[in-house]
């Protein structure tokens, strides 16, 4: 185990358990600790709760959708951040969960259907955050193998753009479950734009020159064969 994901699933835990413990001592303190660690984007945008996309991620709905998203933080986050170190893997992961969150609230602002039941719902979970290590996960090691619902194995690569096009169908179809799959996509994206950030840039006239040399090199090949030669004791006993 970790530190980061330790200190993670611990934090989680907790807080769940005070919300149990809550629901049967006081429910109205439970429901004071939702109503004001949800995230509800018009609380955001008119209530000035801005930490509500950060606090919302410490909370789950019921035992399954904490136990789920705790397994998948142990899962994916155990490896990446022995490969990326502690810190980078606290700050990814607070940034997939944050750049979740934020990305219902500016989806809440469009003027449909689905933005107008989103901006009134409140929401709450990691799985923003998990979908985040998933896709670094689906990145690092695209041809590992990840059983889909615990049963067919496919390659992480592509798992993730699997999970990808369930949430953004859902997303568009289910407009009553889209928040979540909002926080899905929004996890996805703000991932790959953090681990991609620097290699985003696009310079249509230097691709347009790297693809013409590259097939320039590639055709060039195909008409020279390497032949061994020259004496035993040369250094180089290679002619082309």
């Amino acid at each position: 185990m970790t530190p980061a994901v330790k200190a993670l699933l611990i934090a989680n835990a907790g807080m769940f358990g005070l919300l149990v413990v809550l629901r049967l001592a006081s429910p109205d303190a439970a429901s004071f600790v939702l109503l004001t660690l949800g995230l509800n984007p018009r609380d955001v945008l008119e209530g000035w709760q801005w930490w509500q996309p950060v606090t919302y991620t410490f909370l789950h709905a019921g035992i399954f959708h904490v136990l789920f998203n705790m397994l998948a933080l142990w899962m994916f986050g155990v490896e990446l951040e022995r490969l990326w170190g502690t810190r980078f893997f606290a700050r990814y992961y607070a940034i997939t969960g944050i750049g979740a969150g934020l990305t219902m609230v500016v989806l809440s602002l469009l003027p449909t259907a689905l933005g107008d039941s989103m901006y009134a719902t409140r929401t709450v979970g990691a799985s923003g955050a998990i979908f985040g290590l998933l896709l670094a996960y689906g990145l690092q090691f695209p041809h590992r193998q990840i059983y889909l619902y615990f049963l067919f194995p496919v390659p992480a690569k592509y798992f993730v753009m699997i999970v990808g096009a369930i949430s953004l169908y859902a997303t568009m179809v289910d407009q009553a479950g889209g928040i979540a799959h909002a926080a899905h996509l929004g996890g996805l994206l703000v991932g790959y734009i953090y681990l991609k950030r620097g290699r985003l840039e696009f310079h249509p006239v230097a691709e347009v020159k790297y693809r013409y040399l590259k097939w320039k090199i590639n055709r060039l090949r195909k008409r020279f064969d390497v032949y061994s030669g020259g004496r035993a004791d040369d250094v180089d006993r290679r002619i082309h």
